[in-house]
């Protein structure tokens, strides 16, 4: 099974297809029609099991999410994820209706299920295919906003009985997303708090912390009668930008149980679908897809982002990058698990409109996106920092990556400028490593070792994160984010706990003059 992954992940990368189709056609493969001949048909389970998939998911989406490329795109991804989605499961549910003959609550059904976007889906196809961050910014928050409001839409009309009035759905949609983003925000800065002031007795104990503290943010949503899934999302987006010891290892880690959570829920989706029963309801699939695709995303992109004024080349993009993964098949088994007349010709209709349109879009996002001149904006390579604390000394040890397309390649340290009380100790290059002077040159992929006392830490990680992007002149030329604090002052390199002078209360102490500070250690020169 394992050889088996690892293929599939192989054969995704060089085609550019979603690997959800893969995993999918693994669980097919195992199922009652295919060489395995397991049945299976337990939609409650799958339901479960998917809905706990999908909270590590949403977690790790979260992780992985900057608060500065999202911060712009805030406001336009709200706007999709309420009216947007409300404009999409409107139009869709009118062609079910009218185009396909499903009666009207199997039509709001099917428009509800395929209204949730999946970030998974979308950035396995663009990962090669850099973008404005307006763009992925846009996309991202969006799949981790829009399935509160889906959730809520697909039970409410999959309940037994006459379906609330439209006002009464939306006021519960409201008052449950408001739950939902004020346990999120709470766990998640309460959680950032815990962990940025308790010492934990092992570095492997951290991953472990955030996924809990992800996992405790559903579970105070769902039990407080709110969206779970928008609590985890924002409590892991807290998280994840807090600055948290580890943090690479911690976005390692939820990546790592992603994966696994999405291998298992296709696999098993996979096997709870009957592959013959599809024959019938494939055509029914193709229009309601059309129906969609052509329109319902495109006006549900144009109405959300009038008052945005964005550029028509990223509308577009964003209309067609509005790839459906497994979430909509999941969310599928709610009206079979509910009961509801007709929910398996909704389950195979959802299924094979998300695996016949993420075929046909998957493939042509990177040429849409180069043809609509939005691959060609990229920006240097963001710098990968990782932060260890070093509790007894006040300081902390940053290990900073630098990548291929990085415009620190060609610095000299003494050019970096790091504010006073930070220090580059050591410099990783093929597998060897050095003490660098104010005279070393930056390679790509060098590793360094920066150490900063505890004030200057987050100006150093800005300053470097702004020489990475801007190159030496970063800061004179605009570059950066425009709060980096940049000193001429010649860097001094001292070991951590050395004695220094205090600085100024303006943060700017003065370094001691040669001959004083004995115990003052200098790098070469």
């Amino acid at each position: 099974m394992l050889l088996i992954a690892v293929a599939a992940v192989r054969i995704s990368s060089r085609s550019g297809l979603p690997s959800l189709l893969l995993y999918l056609g693994i669980g097919i493969a195992m199922g009652q029609d295919g060489v395995g001949g397991v049945a299976f048909d337990n939609a409650e389970l799958t339901q479960v099991i998917g809905y706990a998939a999908l909270v590590v998911i949403l977690a790790e989406g979260g992780l992985g999410t900057k608060w500065k490329e999202i911060r712009p795109a805030l406001p336009t991804a709200v706007v999709l994820s309420t009216l947007g989605v409300a404009v999409s499961v409107g139009i869709t549910a009118a062609g079910a209706h009218y185009l396909v003959g499903l009666e009207w609550r199997q039509a709001l059904i099917i428009g509800a299920v395929v209204s949730s976007t999946d970030a998974a889906a979308v950035f396995s196809v663009l990962r090669k295919v850099p973008l404005p961050s307006r763009v992925t910014g846009v996309l991202e928050a969006e799949s981790g906003f829009n399935d509160a409001p889906v959730v809520i839409l697909v039970v409410a009309f999959s309940t037994a009985g006459p379906v609330d009035h439209w006002y009464v759905l939306v006021g519960t949609i409201a008052l449950e997303l408001a739950i939902g983003v004020a346990i999120g925000l709470t766990v998640g800065f309460l959680g950032a708090y815990g962990l940025r002031h308790v010492a934990l007795p092992a570095s492997g104990l951290y991953p472990i912390a955030v996924m809990a503290i992800a996992v405790v943010a559903y579970a105070a949503g769902a039990l407080a009668h709110g969206s779970g899934f928008l609590a985890v999302y924002l409590a892991s987006m807290v998280l994840g930008n807090a600055k948290l010891p580890h943090a690479p290892a911690n976005r390692g880690f939820a990546e790592g149980l992603g994966w696994i959570a999405q291998i298992g829920m296709f696999v098993l989706l996979g096997l709870l679908v009957t592959p013959h029963e599809l024959i019938n309801d494939f055509w029914p699939a193709v229009v309601i897809g059309l129906v969609l695709t052509m329109v319902a995303r495109p006006m549900e992109v144009l109405v959300s982002l009038l008052p945005f004024r964005i550029p028509w080349q990223e509308q577009a993009l964003m209309s067609w990058a509005g790839l459906r993964g497994a979430v909509p098949i999941i969310l599928a088994t709610i009206p079979m698990v509910a009961q509801i007349e007709g929910s398996e010709r909704i389950f195979n209709i959802v299924f094979v409109l998300v695996v016949v349109y993420t075929l046909v879009q998957g493939p042509t996002l990177p040429w849409l996106a180069k043809a609509l001149k939005l691959g060609d904006n990229a920006g240097a390579s963001d710098l990968g920092v990782e932060s260890a604390p070093l509790e007894r000394l006040r300081g902390h040890l940053l290990s900073v990556a630098i990548p291929d397309g990085s415009r620190m390649h060609g610095v000299e340290v003494g050019e970096l400028r790091l504010p006073p009380g930070a220090a580059v100790t050591l410099v990783v290059r093929e597998e060897a490593s050095f003490v660098p002077g104010p005279t070393t040159v930056l390679r790509h992929g060098d590793e360094l070792l920066v150490v900063a006392t505890d004030p200057v830490r987050d100006a150093t990680e800005r300053r470097l994160r702004a020489v990475g992007q801007g190159g030496k002149l970063a800061g004179w030329l605009g570059t950066g984010d425009g709060r980096t604090e940049v000193t001429t002052t010649p860097t001094r390199f001292r070991l951590p706990g050395t004695r220094r002078r205090k600085p100024s209360k303006a943060g700017r102490g003065k370094p001691p003059k040669a001959g004083q500070g004995k115990r003052s250690t200098r790098g070469p020169r």
